[in-house]
């Protein structure tokens, strides 16, 4: 087997998820077998209630300083990964499962002004916590500080995005959108949901090619 041109990979995991999701540890055991090394970080560093976009984007920076880097991320994760690659020079390559892109427009188009507004005046909302497995508080500084964030980063690595057609949660026309304005972009759409755990040994195939690639 060829070696990997840069063979350290950093996971982002989504939303309410956690570092012991099914798809960063199918990824994780796969890119390690072919001789990558791994990192998963807990994005919300032990207090989901205060998650920002701020905080989750310093934990990736810090993971940068080490060297180049190949980043992977699935829905929030993949928007992390984006905004990311666009302001450190030391991503080598991108992969996006369902990437959350424009976050704030979206949560905001999903939750109705009604919702949205109360989460604003109360502080706080109810959230389900995939990885804990229970629901947990959740600031609004989370929009606030999303709401700073452009919501299709421009990064000019090569990047490969998974989405799948039927995807109710980020529709695939954000990932459309996002491969037909950039060359840099490849886009392999998918018969399967947000989740995409029922195709990952087909994203597995792509996306070893698209990392050994030179």
């Amino acid at each position: 087997m060829e070696l990997p041109a840069c063979p350290r990979v950093i996971y982002l995991h989504g939303f309410a998820s956690s570092p012991q999701s099914r798809k960063a540890c199918f990824f994780a055991g796969k890119l390690r077998a072919d001789g990558f090394t791994v990192e998963i970080p807990d994005l919300a560093a032990g207090d989901f209630g205060h998650l920002t976009m701020s905080r989750q984007l310093r934990i990736v920076e810090t993971l940068l300083q080490d060297g180049r880097t190949i980043l992977m991320g699935s829905s929030l994760g993949g928007y992390l990964a984006a905004l990311s690659a666009a302001r450190q020079p030391d991503v080598a390559k991108v992969i996006l499962l369902a990437p959350a892109f424009g976050f704030y427009d979206l949560w905001r188009a999903e939750m109705g002004e009604e919702r949205f507004r109360g989460w604003r005046e109360n502080g706080t909302i109810p959230v389900f916590h995939y990885g804990e497995g229970r629901e947990l508080s959740l600031a609004f500084d989370l929009m606030e500080d999303a709401a700073g964030y452009e919501g299709f980063p421009d990064f000019r690595q090569a990047g490969l995005i998974f989405h799948g057609v039927d995807d109710p949660v980020v529709p695939v026309a954000q990932s459309r959108r996002y491969a037909a304005a950039r060359r840099n972009i490849h886009l392999l759409e998918f018969r399967s949901g947000h989740e995409l755990t029922d195709v990952l040994d087909d994203m597995w195939l792509s996306a070893r090619e698209f990392l050994l690639a030179r």
